[in-house]
């Protein structure tokens, strides 16, 4: 099967749109010319897209999600969250192991591969728990985790609270070249707190999630990370002493890698209108001082790559309020546009900027092969229209999970076409 997009607008290196017209046979790129290419009429065995003119990107990365798929299918499948993220221009989504049972085992690994190969979407990468149940006390079997397929391991959802656990964790994946992912989180400073310690926890009379609870993890972490050589990559930073602690490890250079959520760069604990659970994420909204330093170290390349966190829930659930309902946000279908129209059409940030840390970032911090458009690199492509404006509607959502506190927004920058290994999976005139 061979694939023409012509009047494709394509940032070349020197982050300058240019026309170009992609040529695709068998699932990967296989040249790529100047110019908008012919007004053709093809063979039947030739699918042609005409772009118009809209922005061109290697397909989007998602290095944290939550697709829920098994013991949680009513708050979305393996399925819906591949059919949501291809709406939300992601091609390549790494899901998190806090299912039921926990992805702590080979066969769960090979379940969620097959589970994703049988949905037909998006390349579906799979996690796999540092610890058996993700409860803290014994390590999973390493080494047949990896043969079965998974990229890293993490106890995303918990943070490993045992020092000398992370340590022989990391120790391990080292040894297999293999990188640990941290939900880095002190239990002993949150347990009961919905949200982030600050003004609007005080007026509520709600506990409050201190930012030193995230940053002692990140700092243990790192002196484990120096100790034993492992990649080490924070999940969903949020706070200015985290950033602080990563920035220093770096400039010696520990192999610390990061990202960070839109929600985290746009809102803080400021903009929650009331006790609605649809506001109520882990790690929580911080305060103003702790957006603008995310801000800051996403621009200067301390945060490296940017991550939805897509954790859908139920209506119900999310119905119990701020004390009772599960954290967590949908992240796939709002996320390029919000922060297209937040930074890149205010001018703040370069397109060249955001889409590198959404495809080639992600691509180089967790070493895969997608995030590149050029010949010889695999077909997965997002189109987008950045003119394209239309208000944030939770009831068109293709996920399972209307779970946001974006509602009504109105966004510029909408992906219309996704293309995964030569495939259109999804186009918003199908």
């Amino acid at each position: 099967m061979q694939l023409i997009i012509r009047n494709a607008n394509v940032l070349n290196e020197n982050g300058q749109l240019e026309l170009k017209t992609i040529y695709v046979q068998n699932g990967v790129i296989d040249k790529v010319e100047d110019g908008a290419g012919a007004d053709m009429s093809v063979e039947a065995d030739i699918k042609v897209i005409d772009a118009n003119g809209k922005l061109v990107t290697p397909g989007l990365i998602d290095m944290h999600v939550h697709l829920r798929e098994p013991g949680f299918e009513h708050k979305e499948t393996i399925e819906t969250g591949s059919r949501s993220a291809a709406k939300g221009g992601f091609t390549t989504i790494a899901c998190m192991p806090n299912t039921r049972p926990i992805t702590d085992s080979a066969e769960m690994v090979k379940l969620v591969q097959e589970k994703a190969k049988e949905a037909g979407l998006v390349n579906v990468l799979p996690y796999a728990a540092i610890t058996k149940g993700e409860l803290g006390r014994e390590l999973t079997d390493f080494a047949a985790l990896k043969e079965a397929g998974a990229i890293g391991f993490t106890d995303d959802g918990v943070g490993v609270q045992n020092a000398q656990m992370m340590k022989d964790a990391m120790r391990k994946a080292t040894s297999m070249g293999m990188p640990v992912i941290a939900h880095c989180e002190d239990d002993s400073l949150v347990e009961g707190a919905p949200v982030a310690e600050g003004e609007f926890a005080r007026k509520h009379g709600f506990k409050g999630i201190p930012n030193e609870s995230e940053a002692i993890h990140v700092g243990r972490d790192i002196l484990l990370a120096e100790a034993t050589g492992v990649h080490y990559h924070v999940c969903h930073v949020s706070t200015e002493q985290s950033i602080r602690l990563i920035r220093q490890a770096k400039e010696i250079g520990i192999n610390v890698t990061t990202e960070i959520c839109p929600h985290h760069l746009i809102l803080s604990e400021e903009d929650i209108p009331g006790p609605d659970a649809n506001w109520k994420m882990n790690p929580p909204l911080r305060s103003k001082r702790d957006v603008d330093a995310c801000i800051a170290a996403l621009e200067d390349g301390t945060i490296d790559i940017i991550v939805t966190d897509h954790a859908p829930h139920s209506e119900e659930e999310k119905a119990k309020g701020m004390l009772q309902a599960p954290f967590g946000i949908v992240g796939f279908e709002t996320a390029f546009p919000l922060l297209y129209t937040k930074f890149v059409a205010t001018g703040r940030w370069s397109l060249e900027m955001l889409v590198k840390r959404m495809t080639a970032d992600p691509a180089r911090v967790f070493g895969l092969s997608a995030g590149k458009l050029a010949p010889g690199a695999p077909a997965d492509l997002t189109v987008i229209d950045l003119e394209q404006e239309r208000s944030v509607d939770p009831k068109t959502f293709a996920s399972k999970g209307r779970n946001t506190p974006f509602t009504g927004w109105k966004l510029k920058g909408w992906p219309t076409d996704t293309i995964v290994g030569g495939k259109l999976v999804w186009s918003e005139t199908l």
